[in-house]
């Protein structure tokens, strides 16, 4: 296994009392290189994540083809995404654990293999059972991702610029994501479902063989001394310790209350609000959704900027970015007659745009409140709450939609909409509290 440079103890063949990795900070490591080397590094890695973006979001242009394909309604089809994203919360723990045990390349080795499994099965899929279990597996592969290259990015970046790394990470996501609504959108239509998906899937091999035969782990002279095997931390107490630092918890509350809106949107709902509850073409959906991804790349580059000049504008992000969503959301919802005007509709694409790069703030939290040997458990904790508050989204608009429909047409009217959208609050308003309760107690770490 690659030796972690973020992870490294004093040496005892060094004059000096040896430490048990409980008492490593975050500033005891070697101080990782950058530069060309490194940036070539976490392009490698962050193929992978662009993959898994492309698959996770690859039902949100074809949710009404799946609707008719297997012949479910709302509740039914919110739970392909809502299985999806619960395994994918379920496994952020034990993946952050495997990449602080045996290294993020193995880690995003297997996370593609089940990728491209997952999506090959979902391809193949003719009724409702088996489609559900291959976007399990999907979401499995898609756990191990993330993280992974944000451990990367630890091992070859210096600390001050893996806030920056991380927004950058995120704005590739989004390129995964563009892909997915521009490119795979118009292959539904023209090529179908099978070929679409199958296509799609058969990219794994070419990311799995990049991963293998040229990604490094760290930069080659400058790793220090893993944690030898003797001194590593039980799994549970490992995962006591990253709890309770009020900084991971923080970290997750962030992601929480910042991710949910624009991911449960660009997942599964926003296509069917904008054709079905407000009489658009997919054409024109699918522009604005091309929109919302537009948006995240820019609010990641802004972001990544600000952030990299210091932590003291974390929290005015967060809460502005809150703000904002809530607020263009409430006009929306109130708006008369439950349709909104193309203008507000921009307006309100382009602030669930930041949503995603405002949640990469809740992984500094976590990273930078840490010391460098639990890095892994402590993101993959602080980036299941995000994932959380997505699943109890998509669960409560499809609920809520055949709750309040009424009549027996195939689609769902904009009062039903603008009704089941409103379940938008509940987590919004409690992630909120969660935050305002623990950023008193996330005391600034040290320099």
């Amino acid at each position: 296994m690659t030796a972690d440079p973020a992870s490294a103890t004093r040496s005892p063949s060094l004059p000096g009392p040896r430490r048990s990795p409980i008492d490593l900070s975050p500033t005891d490591t070697l101080r990782p290189p950058g530069g060309r080397a490194a940036w070539f590094a976490w392009s490698i890695g962050v193929s992978v994540y662009v993959l898994a973006v492309i698959h996770r979001t690859s039902l949100g242009v074809a949710g009404l083809d799946a609707a008719h394909r297997f012949g479910v309604g709302a509740s039914a089809l919110s739970t392909f995404s809502i299985l999806q994203v619960l395994v994918y919360a379920a496994m952020q723990i034990p993946v952050g654990l495997l990449v602080d045990r045996f290294g993020p390349r193995r880690v995003l080795l297997a996370g593609v293999v089940l990728l491209s499994a997952g999506q090959l099965a979902f391809a193949l899929s003719s009724s409702f059972g088996p489609a559900l279990a291959s976007r399990a597996v999907l979401g499995c592969g898609d756990a191990m991702t993330f993280i992974s290259v944000l451990r990367i990015a630890a091992r070859w970046f210096p600390a001050a610029k893996n806030p920056l790394v991380a927004q950058l990470t995120g704005l590739a996501g989004m390129g995964g994501n563009l892909v997915t609504t521009v490119v795979l959108a118009q292959a539904l239509h023209t090529e179908g479902w099978t070929a679409t998906f199958t296509a799609t899937a058969l990219l794994g091999f070419g990311v799995f063989a990049l991963v293998a035969l040229l990604l490094r782990e760290a930069p080659t002279g400058s790793a220090a001394p893993a944690v030898p095997v003797e001194d590593r931390l039980p799994v549970l107490t490992q995962l006591r310790h990253s709890w309770r630092e009020p900084g991971t918890r923080l970290g997750m509350w962030v992601h929480f209350t910042t991710q949910f809106p624009g991911n449960a949107f660009a997942m599964l709902w926003g296509l069917p609000y904008l054709v079905e509850g407000q009489g658009m073409t997919r054409g024109q959906a699918g522009g604005l959704l091309t929109l919302l991804v537009f948006s995240n790349m820019f609010f990641g580059l802004l972001f990544g900027r600000l952030l990299s000049k210091g932590p003291a504008l974390r929290m005015p992000i967060v809460l502005s970015v809150i703000g904002a969503t809530g607020l263009c959301w409430a006009v929306a919802l109130a708006w008369p007659g439950g349709h909104p005007p193309l203008p507000l509709l921009v307006l309100l694409l382009v602030v669930m745009g930041s949503n995603g790069s405002a949640s990469l703030v809740g992984l500094d939290y976590a990273r930078s409140h840490n010391p460098a040997h639990r890095l892994g458990t402590a993101s993959g904790i602080a980036n299941m709450g995000g994932f959380i508050a997505t699943m109890v989204t998509l669960f409560g608009i499809g609920v809520l939609l055949d709750a309040v429909s009424t009549g027996g047409g195939d689609g769902y009217s904009a009062g039903a909409y603008r009704l089941a959208f409103c379940w938008l609050y509940v987590p919004l308003a409690v992630g909120t509290a969660m935050i305002l309760r623990l950023r008193r107690k996330a005391q600034q770490p040290a320099a």
